[in-house]
């Protein structure tokens, strides 16, 4: 039998790595999520969500580097290849979940709440969920 070569031991690696950390923060982000977030208010929020990050990105008054992170955050929503793949059941949108979670809590750290409140579109219990996903 022949040895495998090491690229493919650290590829092997990486790869598993990279799945608990996704692991972890999907626990992580379930376990910080509202206890009457539902999968249906959940749904309602992403029509709300999008206009906020593109109106957040337009925002010539927040700093450079949040405005990038919200137009990289559009462009890895809008393409089609994803980490996990979209049509496996429940973790395929996990992924677009936990980064979107992630880039909107490092908005508000840097641009403040305010930032959200004055973009936000939708209802104000809607903005309530958001503000406690975001922290």
């Amino acid at each position: 039998m022949r040895d495998v070569p090491n690229w493919v031991a650290i590829a092997g690696t990486c790869a598993g790595s990279l799945m608990l950390v996704w692991v972890a923060l999907l626990v992580i982000l379930w376990r910080a999520k509202p206890d009457d977030m539902t999968v249906r208010n959940a749904v309602r929020l992403v029509p709300d969500l999008l206009r906020l990050i593109k109106r957040l990105a337009g925002d010539t008054t927040l700093p450079r580097g949040v405005r990038v992170r919200l137009v990289v955050l559009l462009g890895y929503l809008a393409m089609p290849i994803d980490l996990v793949p979209d049509f496996i059941p429940v973790i395929g949108y996990a992924d677009d979940v936990v980064i979107v979670a992630l880039v909107l809590r490092s908005v508000v750290r840097a641009a403040g709440p305010e930032a959200l409140e004055r973009h936000w579109p939708g209802t104000p219990e809607g903005l309530q969920l958001v503000r406690t996903l975001c922290g």
